[in-house]
């Protein structure tokens, strides 16, 4: 598998995977079937996020006691499916996205492990839904791979709805590099918002490599 991380070889990244809790028939089945989206050209292979990064959102959720979670930008739902597998039994994700026919390949694979009854979907304009959002004070964790150019106000809609120390992740916040030099508007939106948050008092900001770049934001 090519990795996802344009600072690992090949061999590093499998190297990585193969020191990591190994994914289940589930996991690798969903990313099969997303894979194979991305060889018949339906859909973009870098929305998916890499296994590592799955492991390591679900150790997260059940490590810091999350209960209350969203995520903007769902796609065929690996990430959500690892979040709601660190979700207790009575915990809950709302799950933001504009595709029908790609979150009902999620729902499918949510059904199979067991945690759709953690899931609720909401369709449509993810800026409008998260202002729909009661502005309290519930969430422990926001994951948002949605588009780069909007992140900045996802960020401020999440705020007042973050408890104290919760968690916001950010993907794909390095841009394959690009945020050194950006030339198009998805990465200097996302240079913009690396250097905005790296001096925001609102928030404990680290950006490490995982992947492509994932920013987490402990609300203060």
């Amino acid at each position: 598998m090519t990795p996802r991380s344009f600072l690992l070889t090949e061999q590093l990244g499998d190297y990585v995977r193969a020191s990591s809790e190994p994914p289940d028939d589930v996991v690798r089945d969903l990313l099969a079937e997303t894979a194979e989206l991305g060889e018949r050209g339906e859909a973009p292979p870098t929305f998916q996020i890499p296994p590592e990064q799955g492991a390591l959102m679900q150790l997260l959720t059940r490590a810091l006691g999350v209960r209350r979670a969203v995520e903007i930008g769902t796609f065929t739902g690996f990430s959500a499916l690892c979040v709601a597998r660190g979700l207790p039994a009575d915990g809950s994700l709302i799950c933001l996205d504009t595709s029908a026919e790609w979150t009902a390949i999620a729902r499918r694979y949510w059904e199979r492990a067991g945690v759709a009854d953690r899931i609720e979907v909401r369709l449509g304009d993810a800026h409008e839904t998260v202002r729909a959002l009661p502005a309290e004070p519930v969430l422990d964790l926001a994951f948002v791979d949605a588009d780069k150019a909007g992140y900045a106000d996802y960020v401020d809609q999440l705020h007042p709805r973050l408890r104290t120390d919760g968690l916001v992740l950010l993907d794909n916040t390095l841009r394959s590099g690009k945020v050194l030099d950006p030339q198009d508007d998805d990465a200097r939106a996302v240079a913009e918002l690396n250097a905005a948050l790296a001096a925001d008092p609102r928030w404990e900001t680290v950006l490490l490599p995982v992947s492509d770049g994932l920013t987490f934001l402990r609300k203060r």
